[in-house]
């Protein structure tokens, strides 16, 4: 047997062993890491010698894919479903500019363009800030300025989001979101793709809307 047919059927029978496995997001950088033959140990046997490297092959991937190669337990099935978790990051060289002109008119293909008040992106913000002044006028809690309230009163104000319809790795989203000239990024854990605009406040929608990629 050749061994690129040896490697692919251990890729297989990962999966089939790791019933919760995200196959959609894991299935290439885990064959990536299969393929490297760093993930070939079991630790369950008392056998670690592969950890570290699977761990640095699978990089950021690691706590949402390592059940797929059998080097964690399989995910309890009624844990958070992935996409109400994910992972946002502000990008270095954001161009405003760029994305307005991008997400200006009729969406790029494979993109859906979403527009919302600023005040819907920091609801959250100031449900908590609304509770924390309530502690401070019994507990004398000490509080930040009003920058929060401030940003909040301006109605006008809209936050523009870009969904990728495919999803992504965490990768691929950071790398789509500097080309578009993004400020931020929120890749959800089931790999969908958020890139968001110089206008937003926060770290924009925290709803999954890819097309292809919902669950």
């Amino acid at each position: 047997m050749q061994p690129s047919s040896s490697v692919f059927l251990l890729f297989l029978s990962s999966f089939s062993l790791a019933l919760a496995c995200n196959k959609a997001l894991c299935a290439s950088d885990v064959s990536k890491c299969l393929i490297q033959e760093l993930c070939q140990c079991r630790p369950s046997d008392g056998n670690c010698s592969c950890c570290k490297e699977c761990l640095m092959c699978l990089g950021s991937l690691w706590e949402e894919c390592c059940d797929c190669v059998g080097m964690c337990n399989p995910k309890n099935l009624s844990d958070t479903p992935a996409t109400a978790k994910s992972t946002v990051e502000e990008l270095q060289r954001p161009i405003p500019s760029l994305f307005r002109a991008l997400t200006d008119g009729d969406a790029p293909i494979n993109m859906m363009v979403v527009s919302f008040p600023v005040a819907e992106e920091l609801s959250y913000q100031h449900n908590l800030l609304s509770f924390l002044e309530t502690l401070d006028t019994h507990h004398n809690v000490s509080l930040p300025g009003n920058s929060i309230h401030a940003s909040y009163d301006t109605p006008d104000k809209l936050c523009t989001v870009v969904y990728f319809d495919d999803c992504v790795s965490i990768r691929q989203c950071k790398q789509y979101c500097e080309s578009m000239g993004g400020s931020k990024y929120r890749w959800f854990h089931n790999a969908c793709c958020e890139c968001i605009g110089p206008e937003c406040l926060d770290y924009g929608s925290k709803t999954v809307k890819c097309m292809n990629c919902l669950f």
